[in-house]
């Protein structure tokens, strides 16, 4: 788990200014993957007290603009938040809870890059989602 410290390098190499509502909400998202703005609200205020929405909305749209956090946003659920950035992974999300997992490129390099027609676009990132029911929703728990 990084540190306050580590966070602070973060912000800092992203030419972002350190402050105490940056550090919180980064720290917020690491130990939260996927979690929604209101989680993160939470866990804000439970380390800085009184700290406004608009506060942490804004510190999260710095820190996605600098590439810290990446925003998801699967369809029919609120907007998410994670610090893995820069890898291009997927998710599988469950269609009952809600759930959310991390699930790697399947085949060599970056494979979901090579797009059929790529229209002239210069691709650098794909978005797959992999929709089903988690073990805890269908009753079965693999090992």
């Amino acid at each position: 788990m990084p540190t306050p410290t580590d966070f602070e390098h973060m912000l800092r190499e992203s030419a972002l200014r350190v402050t105490s509502p940056r550090v919180a909400v980064l720290s917020a998202v690491h130990e939260h993957p996927h979690a929604d703005t209101e989680t993160i609200i939470g866990s804000v205020r439970g380390r800085l007290g009184a700290v406004s929405h608009q506060a942490v909305y804004d510190v999260l749209k710095a820190l996605t603009g600098a590439g810290l956090v990446r925003r998801i946003q699967p369809q029919g659920s609120v907007a998410r938040y994670e610090t893995r950035v820069g890898d291009n992974h997927h998710h599988v999300v469950c269609r009952s809870c809600g759930a959310i997992a991390d699930v790697d490129c399947a085949v060599g390099h970056a494979a979901c890059l090579t797009a059929s027609d790529d229209h002239g676009f210069s691709i650098d990132e794909a978005e797959v989602v992999y929709w089903g029911t988690c073990p805890e929703c269908s009753g079965t728990h693999s090992s």
